[in-house]
């Protein structure tokens, strides 16, 4: 098939393709293959990447923030007789207590060297996120943080709440549900911290972003809004350059989440974890729209990536676009009430070893109709596991075919 006639973004399900050309989007960090949003939603990472300049901002010797700070003093209010005020200070107390709870988990992650870069090179570019402190492993302990954080850098260090810093070490990553675990050493430090129940969260209530905005002289920083809504779906592209080809549940809050945020908590007012802060929507116009993913939806794969180091998942082995946006359709001749489906652009591994081939255009997954790579790939990875058959019904120009595929384990590039 021709480079042309592809004019859209393209997938392929061993996560990235590089045949389409590349279009502007914000991917985290810039040059590597990594999850694709929406144009209005930007990861929260530390401006994708800074200079090492910035490290200037705080003082190593000490551990303080070089920058000013600005001290506030609130007059003493007169005899409060009213119970609002008194309900006031409650809250305000609760607040600063599931802070205080939580802060000193909270880490700063540096991420340098970035993959091919020479170990000596100058002015190469600092990827800067935020990361959790969640469990001890004996002499270590154990931090979990965004994949797009630590994606794509051969070295990784992190700053603690005391201003220490101190080399990781990457346990396990995943880009699908855009969640790691590093470990540190973990002399020093007391605090680890607890996670809480996503599942139990209501729309309004109050929560917490927790996180490093801007580089370390932010760090760490609180911010304090609400529950917008506890399980909201939005939509991602795994490809380097692709349609939006899966989607991520998250939990929707308007407590700030600015660069730098990402892979910071989400607390609640008993300063627990509740979910790992993520992405923020970032539009003309739009204010107070955070995500964060829910920890109950992350607590299964932090314990696999600490076990396996990855998430096994099947592998279908196909290059593909969906059907309704290819522009040459008319040159498959395809029946004219298809419609929609998935065109394959190229098989590989186990498809082209079943006998799938370019411009066939896929229509089913065990009998259940597919329209689109989304279906796909939802299908795939929530129904079927490794060494299992899938019947893939398609179309090769008119005629209605169906083959067995034997789904292998995705590997890591």
């Amino acid at each position: 098939m021709e480079q042309g006639a592809a004019a859209v973004s393209l997938f392929d399900d061993d996560f990235y393709s590089t045949r389409a050309p590349r279009r502007e989007t914000w991917r985290l960090p810039s040059g590597r293959p990594g999850v694709r949003l929406p144009t209005w939603l930007l990861p929260a990472v530390g401006g994708a990447v800074v200079t090492a300049a910035l490290f200037m901002l705080f003082d190593r010797e000490t551990g303080h923030d070089s920058m000013p700070q600005a001290a506030a003093v609130m007059a003493a209010p007169g005899a409060a007789t009213g119970g609002g005020i008194d309900a006031e200070r409650l809250m305000s107390d609760t607040v600063v207590g599931a802070a205080a709870k939580v802060s000193p988990t909270i880490v700063s992650i540096i991420g340098s060297r970035r993959e091919g870069e020479k170990e000596n090179a100058r002015g190469g570019a600092v990827g800067l996120g935020s990361g959790v402190i969640f469990a001890r492993s004996g002499d270590q302990v154990r931090i979990v943080t965004n994949n797009h954080v630590v994606e794509g850098y051969q070295q990784l260090d992190v700053t603690t709440f005391t201003g220490e810093r101190r080399k990781a070490t990457l346990i396990g990553r995943d880009q699908i549900t855009d969640l790691a675990v590093l470990e540190i050493d973990g002399s020093g430090i007391k605090q680890i911290a607890e996670f809480g129940d996503s599942d139990a969260l209501k729309p309004g209530e109050t929560a917490l972003a927790v996180g490093n905005p801007l580089g370390l002289g932010y760090a760490p920083t609180v911010t304090r809004g609400i529950i917008s809504w506890p399980k909201r779906t939005i939509p991602v592209s795994l490809g380097r350059e692709g349609e939006f080809d899966w989607e991520m549940e998250v939990i929707q809050t308007d407590a700030a989440i600015n660069q730098g945020n990402s892979g910071g908590a989400l607390v609640n007012l008993d300063g627990k974890v509740v979910g790992i802060n993520t992405l923020k929507v970032a539009d003309m116009g739009v204010e107070g729209l955070g995500f964060a993913i829910p920890i109950n939806q992350a607590r299964s794969i932090i314990e696999t990536l600490i076990k396996d180091h990855k998430i096994k998942r099947p592998y279908i082995g196909v290059v593909t676009q969906d059907l309704q946006s290819y522009a040459g359709i008319e040159s498959l001749k395809l029946p004219s009430d298809v419609k929609k489906g998935v065109l394959v652009i190229d098989a590989i591994g186990p498809g082209k070893d079943a006998g799938l081939k370019t411009s066939d255009v896929i229509v089913e997954l065990d009998g259940k109709p597919v329209d689109g790579t989304l279906a796909l790939r939802k299908y795939i990875y929530g129904h079927k596991k490794i060494g299992e058959k899938l019947a893939v019904t398609y179309y090769r120009g008119a005629k209605k075919n169906t083959v067995q595929v034997t789904l292998a384990e995705l590997k890591d590039r």
